[in-house]
């Protein structure tokens, strides 16, 4: 008896049993997004066919982390949303300085894949980094900032206009300054091609903004009903 009691008094104490559901939500949310974030990187240099024309398929998994930075923006307010931002930044680095150094590195003769098909696929995505790094910091800067703006302005109502007004605004910078960095200074694609995918890229982000609407009301009723956790409160004009 007086062992099981040691034993459930430890876990007790144990930091993790400490941690409050929120806490253990906001370590999940940090968990997609940055593997979403990082993902996005990697297979990015790769277009594919919609009926707009040719777009990366970086905008799979790119989108959630806009839905994802307005969530912990809600909950966890400007400082949990800009955690996160830094949190994905140092990751990216981290991840940029892994395949440098993996891609460096001289090929054994029983490898899978050669030294140029490594080197293109993920030599490539690590010079996409350094455009998605930059974009990715002006995108999230700008969307935390109109996000915490519309929720002050409108009192914590009408969460449709603060999450999608943010990601529309800051999906302008993020396209166009991916697009110009990695398509036309790295890929040497001609200027009209350039302007002409981020036309398509911002189209497809705009529909897809407006069609995580439901998604983010749901989410939120799920945080809210589910796990019993408030958003916190706006900031004050």
């Amino acid at each position: 008896m007086g062992a099981h009691s040691s034993v459930g008094s430890a876990a007790a104490l144990s930091p993790f049993a400490r941690l409050e559901p929120s806490h253990k939500l906001f370590v999940y949310l940090c968990c997609v997004f940055v593997a979403c974030l990082l993902l996005g990187d990697i297979i990015g240099g790769k277009t594919i066919t919609t009926p707009l024309g040719p777009i990366s398929v970086g905008m799979i998994p790119f989108p959630i982390t806009f839905l994802l930075t307005d969530v912990v923006n809600d909950f966890y307010g400007r400082r949990g949303a800009q955690f996160i931002t830094i949190l994905g930044f140092w990751m990216a680095v981290l991840a940029w300085v892994i395949l440098q150094i993996s891609t460096g590195l001289a090929p054994h003769e029983s490898t899978y894949f050669t030294q140029a098909e490594f080197a293109k696929v993920f030599g490539g995505s690590a010079r996409l980094f350094v455009a998605s790094i930059v974009a990715y910091l002006l995108g999230q800067i700008l969307d935390i900032r109109v996000f915490q703006y519309w929720k002050a302005l409108t009192k914590s109502r009408h969460l449709w206009v603060r999450a999608t007004g943010s990601t529309v605004l800051s999906q302008i910078i993020d396209t166009v300054t991916i697009n110009v960095i990695f398509w036309r200074t790295t890929a040497l694609q001609p200027w009209d091609w350039v302007w002409a995918k981020i036309g398509r890229e911002y189209s497809i982000k705009l529909v897809v903004a407006i069609s995580l609407t439901p998604a983010i009301y749901a989410l939120h009723g799920v945080i809210v009903r589910g796990l019993g956790i408030e958003p916190e409160a706006h900031e004050s004009r």
